[in-house]
């Protein structure tokens, strides 16, 4: 480094005094952390305890009802990025909850959304005049722009895990959202007529492929029953356990343009190698116990269980039982930029 002079250093702050009454600013005082050697975020490990936050989540329902507020949601906040609503610099996550008799009224929005329900079973998630009634642990898809609304016919609470793009959104400043003229969607198809016409690995001749995927639901009974199908005819990465991809069957990508969803499974006594990659992960415990260790913070996990791997940590899952994890991220979007990278047997 050359040292500077202080006149010289005088020199250059009085330089930047005038070119900033211009809008304008050096860039070699900011180059190295603008393009820096390698991802440098602020987002940070994170664990909510399901048992923890259920008494919040379930208090909120005496607070205000869920058409007042149109969605009753509790943010799941990091604490790297206080007050911005995100779980990673381009993800939210929120929990959602609808108590019997309740509707959350029809909407619309460029956001991208996923709902995967943590706990209960019976409410409905209708998507464009179809239903799709939610069991605990379901995949559900609201892709941009499409109508959709909420109701629970069942006799208990529902919870769900909101995912949604909303941070990526709002840094293109493309936000729309439209509210719809009843509280909810007329039935036009029944349930499952999505997952029967597009969820055989074909599509109807003349179809125009969909930005996102055309089947909406997916059902904690058949992906559990495809990590189980698989899990004795591949072989165990040492990495990633076994890790499968929810996909839009259209295209092959991934089920929104924005967010990618997985499901992973560890079975009892797997320890993954050191991993990391580029896209900040949320994941949410289904089965099984184990320990997730992420940089220099280790948590034990339970189901229900919530945690962040931020960008580029060295993470590290132990399975104490066998281990089922749902996970999203903005892998896809990372790759369809040509950004997303990964280390394996990270040091």
């Amino acid at each position: 480094m050359t040292e500077t002079t202080a006149e010289q250093q005088a020199e250059r702050k009085a330089f930047y005094d005038e070119i900033r009454t211009h809008n304008m600013a050096p860039l070699w005082e900011v180059l190295h952390a603008l393009v820096a050697k390698e991802p440098d975020t602020p987002v940070k490990p994170v664990r909510w305890r399901y048992d923890e936050v259920r008494p919040y989540v379930m208090s909120s329902g005496s607070l205000i009802t869920a058409k007042e507020a149109e969605r009753r949601v509790l943010i799941l906040e990091n604490p790297g990025l206080p007050g911005q609503s995100a779980v990673t610099q381009s993800l939210y996550a929120g929990l959602q909850l609808i108590l019997p008799g309740e509707i959350a009224p029809c909407h619309r929005h460029t956001q991208c959304a996923l709902r995967f329900i943590i706990e209960g079973d019976g409410a409905y998630t209708a998507v464009d005049g179809e239903r799709a009634i939610m069991k605990e642990w379901d995949l559900i898809l609201t892709p941009s722009w499409q109508w959709h609304d909420h109701g629970n016919e069942s006799d208990g609470p529902m919870v769900w895990l909101d995912g949604l793009d909303i941070p990526t959104v709002r840094f293109f400043d493309a936000s729309f959202a439209q509210q719809g003229n009843d509280d909810y969607q007329l039935d036009r198809r029944p349930p499952g007529d999505s997952r029967r016409r597009f969820g055989s690995n074909m599509l109807p001749v003349g179809f125009e492929k969909p930005k996102s995927s055309p089947v909406f639901h997916y059902p904690y009974a058949d992906y559990r029953q495809a990590l189980e199908d698989m899990k004795d005819a591949t072989e165990w990465d040492p990495n990633l356990g076994l890790k499968l991809e929810f996909i839009n069957p259209a295209d092959g990508g991934p089920v929104m343009p924005t967010i990618s969803a997985f499901v992973q499974l560890l079975p009892k006594g797997f320890s993954t190698a050191g991993y990391r990659a580029t896209d900040g992960m949320v994941a949410t415990v289904v089965e099984g116990s184990g320990k997730a260790r992420i940089g220099d913070v280790v948590y034990d996990l339970k189901p229900r269980d919530i945690f962040v791997v931020p960008s580029w940590h060295k993470h590290v899952f132990e399975a104490d039982e066998d281990l089922v994890l749902f996970v999203y991220s903005d892998k896809g979007m990372q790759e369809k930029l040509g950004i997303w990278n990964e280390q394996r047997n990270a040091a």
